[in-house]
């Protein structure tokens, strides 16, 4: 693995300017992780660019499949890793947080992969189609095409909004196609294929069959598809590249912490169990003593015996249940 030597590297000092201003407390784990993972791998790459990059020359021919791993997380120069490392920063603070850290993590590594495969798929049909060779030969690499996946699903999210692409007002529903044309339009190089794929895979989530299939594969999610939901990281607005209101974002948040809390106190299932079985017990003995009935059964048990029996009785219902 060697160092890279470029220029002044102007973008990783922008990139690194646009983390503190955000606050690194504020970024949730995952996704401070994978961009600092992003980041290492640009100062020191795993391969040569040309031995990184996806192409249906390489990967299916060649049989190099170890470049579906390595694709995503490599970059042409800072300029590359800077636009997409601060897009990916406004998608994982949001996405994380309603998702959960497993959740996110699991989403990420499925978008990566199955982001070459699509873009292999699509470049061999045109291969095909065209019987130009040439199409097999297009070599992508960055992590573009997981940020037009993530896009697709952060829209799906907050349907029925507004968002600027190059400054222009558009419906959140046709965002992602609107980018994908003004991109390749006014950006020399892009792989139009790469993010092609990237919003087929979104769309795959969304409204097709991997969502079920990805909660079908993963045991350690819960029954509705996420991990623990994440409220941990708040900040009090965002600078720079936001992609919502801030005081709308932490509004929410706010609100959806002081709403979980009003239920659940803080306590886990089995304490929040716990502690309504103790309530019943004490509504019912205070009810006794007020009217002096005899007990219902044959025998008494002491407060602390009849706690512990009726945890006992209901955690073997739910067993058996």
């Amino acid at each position: 693995m060697q160092s890279r030597r470029r220029g002044s590297h102007l973008g990783l000092l922008l990139l690194a300017s646009q983390l503190f201003q955000v606050g690194l407390d504020n970024i949730p784990p995952i996704t401070l992780a994978v961009l600092g993972l992003n980041v290492y791998l640009y100062l020191f790459p795993a391969a040569p660019l040309m031995k990184a990059c996806v192409s249906v020359q390489q990967i299916y021919w060649y049989k190099d499949w170890r470049r579906l791993l390595l694709s995503p997380l490599h970059h042409a120069d800072d300029w590359h890793l800077y636009f997409n490392m601060v897009s990916f920063l406004w998608k994982g603070i949001k996405l994380e947080r309603r998702l959960g850290e497993a959740w996110f993590l699991y989403l990420l590594s499925v978008f990566s992969l199955l982001t070459g495969l699509v873009y292999l798929v699509l470049e061999a049909a045109l291969t095909e189609i065209t019987q130009d060779s040439s199409y097999s030969m297009q070599c992508a690499v960055g992590f573009s095409g997981v940020l037009f996946a993530l896009k697709v699903l952060n829209n799906h999210y907050h349907p029925g909004g507004v968002t600027y692409v190059m400054g222009v007002s558009v419906s959140s529903r046709y965002a992602s196609w609107v980018e994908l044309v003004l991109i390749h339009l006014t950006t020399p190089g892009t792989s139009l294929i790469g993010h092609l794929a990237g919003i087929l895979v979104g769309l795959l989530y969304t409204t097709g069959p991997l969502k079920k299939i990805m909660k079908t594969c993963a045991g350690f999610v819960t029954s509705d598809g996420y991990g623990p939901r994440q409220n941990t990281y708040y900040s009090s607005g965002y600078s720079g590249y936001g992609e919502g209101p801030a005081q709308y974002q932490s509004h929410t948040r706010d609100y959806t912490a002081q709403h979980t809390s009003s239920y659940s106190g803080g306590l886990t299932e089995e304490e929040q169990l716990d502690a309504a079985i103790r309530n019943s017990l004490n509504d019912r003995g205070r009810t006794s003593h007020r009217e002096a009935a005899a007990p219902p059964y044959g025998f008494h048990l002491s407060d602390e015996e009849a706690i512990a029996e009726e945890i006992r009785r209901r955690r073997l219902l739910r067993f058996d249940s």
